[in-house]
């Protein structure tokens, strides 16, 4: 099976005031959208910034073929949230936006406001997978979760993309990234929920925008107990953490395709698929793009100019995926 997760950016119905202009306009988006979709023919697919729940419906008629969906009901302010594409049928376990306990709301402007929630919901399902008797794995569930964590992108008081100095600029990066490491601390979370201390034995994958990269310290929240990455002696030697360990697939993609946007001329990995144990040991495969075409052609975003794409074909991310055996 083929395990996917992408950033569909700004999928809404035209005629709002994030959207496309006019029918043409989305029509275009959709069938570019739709085209990768079915050259990529996943068996699950995570997306993000789903705007309008009709939208994504449309997206499934025109990829074709039977399709279940699940969406969160906790959009942002935009009205964007998290999503499922499935072919088979999914159960959902948990869509929801609060911080674990003892985690305690976290500083978001200068005037001493506060984030108490993440800003959008993280939304967990349940689906059927197939037998696997060349692998020994019987058919089970597959406990899935999807986030889309806070942006690096930073906003100002009275709606500016611009600081007034350096010293804004840098406490409104703090409170970014305090917003982005107390969601991936949440989704965390809702990870040791899916594992539920047997990730040997359990089917879970984590996925999604996180908005920052392989190393970052948030990126880093979500791995579990340390030892044994993909890529050092300990990955084949069993031990104490396996159980609990969640693994990024990011060095199993070929380094020439290890990004899925491009920001400002630079090539970011900032989507990522997370396994199980049970699921790190079957890959047979990871990539970003489409599995048998080039490496993503994508466009370079300026952040001073987030609505620059507003209607844009496609999108600015590429999906990332994983085949498990």
């Amino acid at each position: 099976m083929l395990i996917g997760t992408w950033n569909l950016e700004n999928l809404y119905r035209p005629g709002g005031p994030f959207g496309p202009a006019d029918k043409t306009a989305y029509e275009t988006k959709l069938a570019a959208l739709a085209t990768t979709i079915a050259e990529l023919d996943p068996t699950l697919l995570g997306v993000q910034e789903v705007g309008d729940p009709d939208a994504l419906r449309d997206l499934a008629d025109m990829v074709g073929g039977d399709w279940h969906t699940a969406l969160s009901e906790h959009p942002d302010g935009r009205g964007i949230r998290v999503g499922f594409l499935s072919r088979t049928p999914l159960t959902v376990l948990s869509d929801t936006t609060a911080f674990p306990p003892r985690l305690r709301p976290v500083q978001a402007d200068d005037e001493g406001g506060v984030v108490a929630e993440a800003g959008r919901s993280f939304l967990a399902v349940e689906t059927a997978t197939d037998a696997d008797p060349e692998h020994g794995t019987d058919a089970g569930p597959l406990r899935a979760a999807v986030c889309h964590l806070k942006s690096k992108l930073l906003s100002y008081p009275d709606g500016r993309f611009q600081p007034r100095d350096e010293g804004e600029r840098a406490r409104y990066g703090a409170y970014a990234l305090y917003r982005r490491a107390a969601e991936a601390t949440t989704l965390r979370s809702l990870a040791d929920v899916l594992l539920a201390g047997d990730g040997r034995q359990r089917d879970v994958v984590v996925l999604g925008d996180l908005n920052d990269e392989v190393q970052a310290a948030t990126t880093q929240i979500l791995l579990g107990p340390p030892g044994s990455e993909i890529g050092t002696p300990g990955f084949d030697r069993p031990d104490g953490g396996d159980a609990l360990r969640l693994w990024d697939v990011a060095p199993l993609i070929p380094a020439e395709r290890r990004f899925s946007r491009v920001n400002s001329g630079r090539r970011e990995l900032i989507d990522h698929i997370l396994l199980s144990h049970r699921l790190v040991h079957r890959v047979t495969a990871a990539g970003t793009g489409l599995p048998d075409a080039a490496p993503p052609d994508l466009p370079s975003v300026d952040p001073r100019r987030p609505a620059e794409r507003q209607g844009a074909p496609g999108s600015d991310h590429a999906p990332v995926w994983v085949r498990i055996g």
